[in-house]
């Protein structure tokens, strides 16, 4: 039986100030995956991600999610940013950070209702930070940063997530949330994508794997495609 098409990447190039920083992207992600995005510092790894949920416009080629354009899809895709890339002074609470996962569901100007708030306390709970519900968002360590960004994305009920670098710098117990909650999602049918850095615990964490240096260079399933020949070719200089 074929695995089904998630996500379908026909020569994209996805540029910043006209400079292009990745090239014709080919690749195909499939349904119900745990992908790992890998490849060198400034490879384009985030850029993929950007290109594919049009946060940045490509300048060429096709996006198709589910085999239909973003726009008509995004309601059911959660996105996780780099924990960097985050203003955390934004004077919010725990609470609210997760209820924005509700956003997509309750729309602009409208008030969140009893099913929101009661999703937004279960995946407080999945994450164990029911406790931190009141506190201010800027108070928090980077791990418990990381995992409410998480809830926020569990609350919103999505059937894909995109996560950029979601174990960079947390401890050990974050990390071990963070992947059994991923997997937990892949159980339920659910399609996630992440922005990788640990080569160690690829095969540990995921079952498919995009390589890529400006090109993606290599994709597939983790057994097939993560090879150390591979990897001595995405990350050479």
């Amino acid at each position: 039986m074929d695995k089904k098409i998630a996500i379908h990447v026909e020569d994209m190039t996805v540029a910043y100030a006209e400079k292009p920083v990745i090239w014709d992207a080919d690749v195909d992600i499939y349904d119900n995956s745990i992908t790992a995005i890998i490849g060198p510092n400034g490879a384009g790894k985030s850029t993929l991600i950007k290109g594919i949920l049009n946060i940045i416009k490509p300048i060429s080629g096709e996006v198709r999610i589910w085999d239909r354009p973003y726009k008509e899809v995004y309601k059911q895709i959660a996105y996780i940013p780099q924990a960097s890339n985050v203003n955390w002074n934004f004077p919010t609470t725990v609470e609210e950070v997760v209820l924005m996962g509700r956003y997509v569901h309750v729309g602009a100007f409208k008030k969140y209702g009893k099913e929101d708030r009661e999703k937004a306390k279960q995946a407080l709970e999945t994450v164990n930070m029911s406790e931190f519900a009141k506190r201010h968002i800027s108070e928090l360590s980077g791990g418990q940063k990381q995992r409410v960004f998480l809830a926020r994305a569990i609350a919103q009920d999505a059937k894909m997530y995109f996560l950029d670098e979601p174990l960079q710098g947390v401890d050990i117990k974050t990390e071990a949330i963070i992947m059994d909650t991923l997997k937990e999602f892949q159980k339920n049918s659910k399609t996630i994508i992440s922005v990788h850095h640990d080569l160690s615990t690829v095969e540990e964490y995921f079952d498919h794997v995009v390589m890529l240096n400006k090109k993606i260079l290599f994709s597939g399933s983790v057994q097939e495609v993560f090879t150390k020949e591979n990897i001595a070719l995405t990350y050479a200089t």
